[in-house]
């Protein structure tokens, strides 16, 4: 994988056909449709690598390409969808002020997936909690050896993208619930250290966005 900042001018993405999601909310039992517009999706998580070589810093101990960037908030990978954005000549995604970041869906760079992106990708056609296996698809408590994993070592989904469950949770745009959580978002996927359950399509998480989790990273969206 590349591993300057020049080499990620054709970085690899993924075309993901309109269509639509169903959602669920199991703390609130609250079930909705969203449509999807066709959109482009990295195969992998951001690595250790890429980050670095866009950033010029780490932000975790394992700097080595293949492995997934952990460690970092919400914060950091808006900043970071934006720096890349820059780098290769794309319209930046999202326009930061302080604490207030407004997303534009029109424009053609970097971003994070929204929460039904990310989970109609997951799927990727499928009907069932996991697209596979969770031993063939997935790093997840009971045979990571209780660390990440070097990203796409695992079978893909029927799209073509690797570790959508397990390895390390993945941040999405969305605030989960502003009336009750504040500011906090969404993360999808499970990782390393979840068991099997939390390793599926529909599990959804949240955190802070100021804060980082040492088994959650993110991947690339693009409008198409």
């Amino acid at each position: 994988m590349p591993n300057t900042a020049q080499s990620y001018i054709d970085y690899p993405m993924i075309p993901i056909q309109g269509g639509a999601v169903e959602l669920r909310d199991d703390r609130t039992k609250k079930i909705w449709q969203t449509n999807i517009q066709p959109f482009l999706l990295a195969p992998y998580p951001v690595t250790a690598g890429m980050y670095s070589a866009i950033t010029s810093e780490s932000a975790c101990s394992v700097e080595r390409d293949p492995m997934p960037i952990v460690n970092v908030s919400w914060h950091e990978a808006v900043i970071f969808c934006n720096l890349l954005s820059q780098r290769v000549g794309l319209k930046e995604s999202y326009t930061i002020q302080g604490e207030d970041i407004i997303c534009d869906w029109e424009a053609n760079g970097y971003r994070l997936p929204s929460e039904a992106e990310w989970q109609y990708a997951c799927k990727a056609g499928t009907t069932g909690y996991r697209y596979g296996e969770v031993e063939q698809i997935a790093w997840y408590n009971e045979n990571s050896e209780g660390t990440s994993h070097e990203v796409g070592q695992k079978q893909p989904n029927p799209w073509g993208l690797y570790d959508m469950l397990g390895n390390v949770w993945e941040w999405c745009w969305d605030v989960y619930d502003e009336n009750v959580y504040g500011s906090y978002r969404i993360f999808r996927g499970g990782s390393w250290a979840e068991e099997a359950r939390g390793c599926g399509a529909t599990c959804r998480r949240r955190s802070h966005p100021t804060l980082s989790i040492d088994d959650l990273g993110f991947r690339l969206a693009r409008s198409k």
